[in-house]
């Protein structure tokens, strides 16, 4: 797949457009897994082709309707997802983590019908709630500013665990970056969409639902954090703009964890592996992207 520029309105409308469903497992969490695949298939309006990767795991015990693909082993997340998108097909490709599910079983189709509405939309993140009525983490809002998590804006990044795309946008901006194992991925996959001549979007009236767990900051979370920050600005961003986006980001990590050394001291090694190791492939967004970001509100520097 070659990121490119994806001409707008390219997708047909259709009275029951085809969706790939791709959802990722390590077969940790069965009953989320089964939770949310049986939301998906209760999707009204839409032809589906569903299909359960399991990253390191052999699929067992899928409800009738979804398929199942084995990875020998674990590949990491957006590697994971690579896969099972080339096992599928559709107008739309729909990405769910094996612990979101969709409450609405009208979902897909309220989706794409933002698309079909909106051809300038590349990408659509829903609202994200978890439905026990824990309090929702704003990092699932993904804005500098927040403000009301039901407003919706476009976006510069997403949380990851379930977004829906036009099969042509997914296939131009080539995929989620399989080298970043996890973390930022989903950064670069909304840049790469703005930078195929779309918008990312946050649609507050779309709702997926996902538990409030606030992750494990661990050492090799806080390493591959940093690495990647720095894979994220060498493999999509002008090299004038580099370090202006790490740096960014190194000014806010010291103010955050100023406290806590040793945190710090594994972040910057992060960094210093992110600039001396191979990032992967490289593909530079143009300056008109950067300026339609800007004008957006985000200018990639931060």
């Amino acid at each position: 797949m070659t990121p490119g520029t994806v001409r707008r309105g390219a997708v047909p409308h259709r009275d029951r457009p085809r969706v790939a469903v791709v959802s990722l497992s390590q077969g940790t969490r069965p009953d989320d897994l089964r939770r949310g695949l049986e939301s998906v298939l209760a999707q009204q309006g839409v032809e589906l082709d569903v299909v359960c990767v399991g990253n390191g795991w052999q699929p067992v015990g899928l409800p009738d309707g979804v398929r199942a693909l084995a990875l020998p082993e674990n590949l990491g997340i957006p590697a994971g997802r690579n896969a099972g998108a080339a096992a599928v097909d559709g107008d739309y490709v729909f990405f769910l983590d094996d612990d979101a599910s969709v409450p609405s079983p009208t979902f897909l189709r309220d989706a794409i019908d933002l698309f079909e509405h909106d051809p300038s939309l590349g990408l659509v993140q829903p609202r994200v709630v978890d439905p026990t009525g824990t309090a929702n983490p704003r990092r699932w809002v993904p804005r500098i500013r927040k403000g009301d998590p039901e407003q919706s804006s476009p976006v510069f990044s997403v949380w990851e665990g379930a977004v829906v795309l036009p099969m042509d946008v997914w296939r131009a901006v080539g995929g989620w970056g399989a080298e970043y194992f996890y973390a930022h991925e989903g950064i670069e996959l909304a840049w790469r969409v703005w930078d195929a001549g779309r918008r990312t979007w946050y649609a507050g009236e779309l709702v997926a639902n996902h538990p409030a767990i606030d992750p494990a900051r661990h050492r090799e979370y806080v390493r591959l954090n940093a690495r990647n920050r720095v894979w994220l600005a060498r493999r999509n961003l002008p090299a004038v703009l580099r370090p202006l986006y790490v740096g960014s980001w190194a000014t806010i990590q010291v103010l955050r964890w100023w406290r806590s050394p040793r945190r710090l001291a594994t972040w910057f090694s992060g960094v210093a592996e992110g600039w001396r190791t191979d990032c992967g492939p490289v593909h530079v967004m143009g300056w008109l992207t950067i300026g339609r970001m800007t004008l957006a509100g985000r200018p990639p520097v931060v």
